[in-house]
């Protein structure tokens, strides 16, 4: 079978790659051919479709750059020539979605669905743009919102919720109506949500008569599942420091516990946060930086848990997802799809509120070695059964007859 894998981005850039490269050394791993359709960038990894890769088109960057996104925001034209002429060479057998909105745009589906009516087009939901234009559910201000969620999208215009801004706000809502208007959504077979909680979201928000079914994220086929139940510690935060994810929330509660916090990763806010590290005199943080690789495991290995103190709606978080598979516990707030990925007792702890979070935090650091070791192991379980890649790409190839029986 040839399968065909399509997203923005054809390099590591985040989670939504990691699924993307991660399910085409699934489907390769079990005999099927995988090719690609993305956007032109330097940074891509080499691949025989590269000549079908639609031109740079970004929010940041270069001016022409934005100017391509501003003028085919809804709409390309080159996308649906060029994916019309992947096809027609091409002749995949099943075709994935990922991220595509803004940069490669929906105009693909209609040269999809002029090729095969009834070929299947599975689109996996990394984010909830389908029913909030700011794919957050942020507001300008950072706040939770689901004002769109039935389809009222302007006011994520009313609410600047792109970025603050009022016109990125704007092409976002003008994105979505053109969307609706000409019932892209309806043209895939099925929606994959790697949560439950995203699952119920996009149901809500009624935005396709398609099918939006669950299944939880693959971890890489080389990934090491190991049973790490020894610590120097200190708690780990590893991803990107943005207000959203809850990183200063944490730093306050750690203190107050009198526990080391290591920090890894950058962001928007990376310089106000040292800078109230620095002003409350706070010797117990320390911020690394970006870090990967054997340097990142080493970090997570190393820890007493990863915590993961979220303040929106997380999906299925590949940070999350890597720590457990590392036998480490998860310390996570109750928001998105956390919850989904512990037990809470067995392999972590769940919280609600800033006096849940320190609890958790003196709980797991109370506990007796054997009471630990537990919690390890059944963080390395955890992820061994749920996170299979080649078991995850034969539910996907099985999907067409699971469908058709609904």
């Amino acid at each position: 079978m040839k399968i065909l894998l399509v997203n923005k981005f054809h390099y590591m850039k985040g989670g939504s790659e990691k699924y993307y490269f991660t399910l085409a050394e699934a489907f390769k791993s079990l005999g099927h051919e995988v090719i690609f359709f993305a956007m032109q960038d330097n940074k891509n990894l080499s691949c025989t479709q590269e000549k079908y890769f639609v031109s740079p088109a970004a929010v940041s960057g270069g001016l022409k750059a934005k100017l391509n996104m501003a003028l085919h925001i809804a709409y390309s034209k080159e996308a649906y020539k060029k994916m019309k002429a992947l096809l027609a060479d091409e002749k995949p057998d099943l075709i994935i979605l990922n991220l595509v909105h803004k940069q490669i745009t929906l105009s693909i589906l209609d040269a999809i669905r002029e090729y095969s009516p009834n070929l299947p087009v599975y689109w996996t939901m990394h984010d909830l743009i389908a029913v909030c234009p700011a794919y957050t559910m942020l507001d300008g201000k950072g706040n939770i919102c689901e004002k769109c969620l039935g389809g009222q999208v302007e006011n994520c215009k009313k609410n600047k919720c792109i970025r603050g801004s009022s016109l990125m706000s704007r092409l976002s809502v003008y994105e979505a109506k053109q969307i609706k208007k000409r019932g892209w959504y309806d043209k895939v077979t099925a929606y994959i949500c790697p949560s439950e909680f995203y699952k119920n979201k996009l149901e809500e928000g009624r935005f396709t008569k398609s099918p939006i079914l669950f299944m939880k994220n693959p971890l890489s086929i080389n990934t090491s599942y190991e049973i790490n139940d020894k610590d120097s510690g200190y708690l780990l935060y590893f991803g990107r420091l943005s207000k959203e994810k809850g990183v200063k929330t944490l730093i306050k509660a750690a203190s107050e516990e009198g526990k080391k916090l290591i920090i890894c990763g950058t962001g928007p806010i990376e310089d106000e946060l040292k800078k109230y590290t620095q002003d409350n005199k706070l010797e117990n943080i320390e911020f690394k930086g970006f870090v990967q690789g054997e340097e990142l495991d080493g970090y997570i290995k190393n820890s007493r848990c990863a915590v993961l103190p979220s303040e929106w709606y997380e999906n299925g978080p590949y940070s999350a997802m890597e720590a457990l598979a590392l036998g480490k516990p998860l310390i996570v707030s109750d928001k998105g799809g956390l919850p989904e990925l512990v037990k809470d007792g067995e392999n972590g702890y769940i919280y609600s509120d800033y006096e849940g979070l320190k609890s958790s935090i003196s709980k797991i650091f109370s506990l007796d070695g054997d009471s630990y070791s537990e919690l390890c192991k059944n963080a390395m379980e955890f992820a061994k059964a749920h996170f299979d890649p080649v078991v995850y790409a034969k539910q996907i190839l099985s999907l067409k007859d699971k469908i058709s029986k609904q």
